[in-house]
C-alpha cells in the first residue's frame, strides 16, 4: 500500500510538472490510502507490542517497583480499550449511514470513491484494537514485554 502511495504521488508530481496533466483523484487516493495504512496495521502493531510510545518511565519503574509498573500498564491498557471502544461506537452509525446512502467523496465526473470502505476499516480496526487491549487488561504480560 505504501509503495502504491509513493507511485501515485510521484506520478502526479511528474505529470503536473512535465505535462501539466495532474492525475485525477490523486488527493482522494492519498487520503484513502493513509486511513488504510494506519488502521489496517494498528491491531497487529498493538498485538505485537510495537506501538510507538514513550515508556521509559514505565521501564524504570519496573526495575524499582514492578507491581506498580504492572498496575500502571494495566491502567494504560484499560484506558486504551476505552478510547478504542469509543471510536468504534462513534464510527458505527457513520458506517451504517454511508452504507445506506452510498455517499461518495471526490469530484463527481472526475474521480469518486465510496466512503463506506474507509468507515468499515476504522470500525473493524477499532473493534480489534479494543479486543486486544481488553485481553491485555485481563491477562497482562510482564512490564519488560513493553
Amino acid at each position: 500500500m505504501v509503495l502504491a502511495l509513493v507511485i501515485v504521488v510521484n506520478y502526479d508530481m511528474l505529470a503536473r510538472t512535465l505535462a501539466n496533466r495532474p492525475l485525477h483523484g490523486a488527493i482522494e487516493l492519498v487520503q484513502f490510502a493513509m486511513v488504510l495504512i494506519v488502521f489496517l496495521q494498528l491491531p497487529d502493531v498493538i498485538r505485537a507490542g510495537r506501538l510507538t510510545r514513550s515508556d521509559g518511565f514505565l521501564g524504570m519503574l519496573a526495575i524499582t517497583a514492578p507491581r506498580v509498573a504492572a498496575l500502571l500498564q494495566r491502567a494504560i491498557d484499560l484506558l486504551s480499550f476505552v478510547i478504542m471502544a469509543l471510536i468504534a461506537v462513534a464510527t458505527y452509525p457513520l458506517f451504517v449511514e454511508m452504507w445506506h446512502t452510498q455517499d461518495y467523496f471526490g469530484i463527481p465526473g472526475v474521480f469518486t470513491a465510496p466512503w463506506w470502505p474507509i468507515r468499515l476499516t476504522v470500525l473493524a480496526s477499532s473493534i480489534l484494537c479494543a479486543t486486544i487491549f481488553v485481553l491485555k487488561v485481563l491477562k497482562p504480560g510482564k512490564v519488560t514485554d513493553l
